[in-house]
């Protein structure tokens, strides 16, 4: 049977509604493009390997700022803000990478026999590298990744997930160079998921279920399994599938809509869809297309991108800049909020 979308909102009950509700655009949604003016060097394996973009704001420099990039043919790689590479750390298929404070994780889906691990990592201020701490397995097949920590108890989370739909929540607790790791919540969102996004602020916890569209979820470990939309795919919503990276900068959410290479903005406080924007080649870098990861950042990150910037995987890198192999491209955030009232 089926129905009409008014013949559904006149038969399901008001939770039901609420979990279906998609964001009304603006009376004047924004749709714009913007040019980056720095790109990371080309990640060192060919064909669909970069994937996944994680700033860490140096504490005391903003110049010395990193930019954390997935490899996810074999490696994890770490660029300054002029997009020159500064570390390579081999034998990590890491798919997605996230970090709170000098804690790096990544989601590696080929570790542990395929079944699935988290990498942690420290970041020393004082060199920029990154140490490998210690391999957790997961209880799914760890794909994505999203880290938090809580306003409430302080305590840091992990929440890998799978292509399978399988979420997890793991508590990760690091002192010097030993962890300890506790998984505290399972559940199975659907079909497949990977961007993901939680919010330090306000304990909202963002999916990407990537032929569907974006959920939101509670991210402390006792929040259950409710959840309600952000948007969705097709054209019941704003983003074309797959819906894939998932960040938040100042008062803005951001979403990779792959399918159409343009990114999806909505406002933090009210998830009020406010339009979208394209990454399109300028003088300094190419492009942003078939987007996975991204990552933004409203810190002053140095000289380059004194009001943040926003980062994008490219998934074709060419001309002007370097071109061959997959890298990130840097976006001034400012020339992205200033489109916006």
């Amino acid at each position: 049977m089926s129905f009409t979308v008014s013949a559904r909102r006149a038969v399901l009950p008001a939770a039901v509604l609420a979990a279906l509700a998609i964001p009304a655009a603006p009376a004047q949604a924004a749709s714009f493009s913007v040019t980056a003016t720095v790109e990371t060097a080309p990640v060192s394996h060919s064909g669909d390997a970069a994937d996944d973009p994680a700033i860490w704001v140096h504490p005391t420099d903003p110049a010395k700022s990193v930019v954390v990039g997935t490899d996810k043919k074999g490696a994890l790689e770490v660029y300054d803000m002029t997009g020159a590479r500064i570390q390579r750390i081999s034998g990590d298929y890491g798919n997605n990478v996230d970090l709170r404070g000098n804690i790096v994780v990544t989601a590696d889906d080929e570790a542990s026999g395929g079944n699935g691990a988290m990498h942690i990592y420290r970041i020393d201020p004082a060199t920029r590298q990154l140490k490998r701490l210690k391999d957790v397995p997961t209880e799914v097949t760890a794909h994505g990744i999203c880290l938090y920590t809580s306003p409430a108890s302080g305590k840091l989370y992990a929440f890998p997930n799978s292509t399978s739909g399988r979420v997890e929540q793991w508590e990760v607790a690091v002192s010097g160079d030993s962890v300890t790791a506790t998984s505290v919540r399972l559940w199975d969102a659907g079909s497949a998921v990977e961007g993901c996004y939680a919010d330090d602020t306000t304990g909202k916890l963002y999916l990407g279920e990537e032929d569907v569209g974006v959920w939101i979820y509670g991210a402390e470990p006792t929040a259950g399994t409710t959840r309600t939309k952000l948007d969705s795919t097709g054209s019941a919503g704003h983003i074309t599938a797959d819906t894939e990276g998932i960040t938040a900068a100042g008062n803005r959410i951001y979403v990779s809509s792959q399918g159409s290479n343009d990114f999806t903005v909505y406002d933090r406080t009210t998830h009020a869809y406010l339009g979208r924007f394209s990454v399109v080649g300028g003088t300094a870098a190419d492009d942003c297309e078939d987007t996975d990861g991204i990552d933004a950042s409203a810190a002053n990150l140095g000289p380059a991108f004194p009001q943040g910037v926003f980062i994008c995987q490219d998934g074709s890198n060419g001309a002007p800049g370097t071109s061959g192999n997959q890298n990130f491209k840097l976006v001034p955030l400012q020339r992205i909020t200033a489109n916006f009232a």
